[in-house]
């Protein structure tokens, strides 16, 4: 008997499955963004918020999941499209929606890239300690320049018309919703495709084993550096996501903080996969949402516990949990 009768799927050609697999993906994303819809029509303000920082994580997942790049300041990319979109609206006038997610992509590139000719030259904890000063010089540089950014009191007046200029961005966040998760279907594909592709899987070796992919003859550095920008144009519209849903962009954009709490979005729903950072960033932000607004005095000690838990009982994340009890199941069927 041949390995094509035992296994079916062998006989399918590899491109085949992988355009199922992201099929089904976005099913289930556009399942899940429906049902959260219709049933918490008066939080879509914090899905919004969740989609935005899902962009943010799923940044960081290419950086550091994939290419094994460690940062702590990632919120530079994020802050840059958000600055960016908000200065183009507030101070020029150019409000309509998709042109401002233009810019913050574009911004968020730019800061991917000038950051990592920085952040690269250093290795470990040397490139830790670079990627909390980039966010620090980041965050001083926008306070200081209050006469664009607002500085600590924040950059007010965005006010973006209305999309396609038939739908208007109203007070429930229904249009800013349905944009916001038809925008990040769209960057999980592309990113998908990316992953997999030969530039996508030289990401995934240097993160092996430089040495030897650079005694290959293949250019390290600089394929870090263009993983970085594209890197930065994901957390970029993730920021003018945030600035056209709020429509105020504040320094907290820009924070040590907000880079922390995405990597440990990440670590929760696992790295190096890109489902895994968004359940990451869905269980983190709706569980601390729905914890402070329950015991406003001890939160923080329960997510910390949470935190714990899985880092302890789940070291692969929650997706890498669910993988494994997927194998199980699969193992004893058979």
């Amino acid at each position: 008997m041949s390995e094509t009768t035992l296994n079916p799927s062998a006989s399918t050609p590899l491109w085949r499955r992988s355009v199922t697999r992201d099929l089904v993906a976005v099913l289930i994303l556009a399942a899940v963004a429906v049902a959260l819809f219709f049933l918490f029509p008066s939080n879509l303000a914090l899905l919004t918020r969740i989609v935005a920082m899902m962009l943010l994580v799923l940044s960081l997942d290419l950086v550091t999941g994939y290419s094994g790049v460690a940062t702590l300041g990632h919120a530079t990319l994020f802050g840059a499209g958000a600055y960016a979109a908000g200065i183009v609206a507030a101070k020029f006038g150019i409000t309509d929606p998709l042109l401002m997610l233009a810019v913050g992509a574009l911004a968020g590139a730019a800061a991917g890239a000038i950051s990592s000719l920085v952040i690269l030259r250093g290795h470990g904890l040397s490139q830790l300690v670079l990627s909390i000063a980039v966010v620090s010089l980041a965050h001083e540089a926008a306070n200081k320049l209050s006469g664009w950014t607002g500085g600590s009191d924040g950059l007010s007046g965005i006010s973006p018309s209305a999309l396609f200029g038939m739908f208007r961005f109203d007070l429930f966040g229904r249009t800013a919703f349905i944009m916001s998760v038809v925008l990040l279907l769209v960057v999980f594909v592309v990113l998908r495709i990316i992953v997999r592709s030969p530039f996508g899987m030289l990401c995934r070796g240097i993160k092996q084993d430089p040495v030897r992919i650079r005694a290959m003859g293949a250019p390290v550095y600089f394929t870090l550096v263009k993983m970085y920008a594209i890197a930065g144009a994901v957390a970029g519209l993730g920021g003018a996501l945030s600035a056209i849903a709020t429509k105020v962009v504040g320094l907290d954009s820009l924070s040590f903080t907000l880079s922390a709490e995405a990597l440990v979005m990440l670590v929760l729903g696992g790295t190096g996969k890109l489902f895994g950072a968004l359940v990451g960033t869905l269980v983190f932000v709706w569980f601390e949402d729905r914890v402070s607004a329950i015991n406003p005095f001890h939160w923080l000690t329960i997510v910390g516990c949470l935190l714990v838990a899985v880092v302890l009982f789940a070291p692969k994340g929650l997706t890498g949990a669910a993988e494994a009890i997927w194998k199980r199941m699969r193992g004893a069927r058979s």
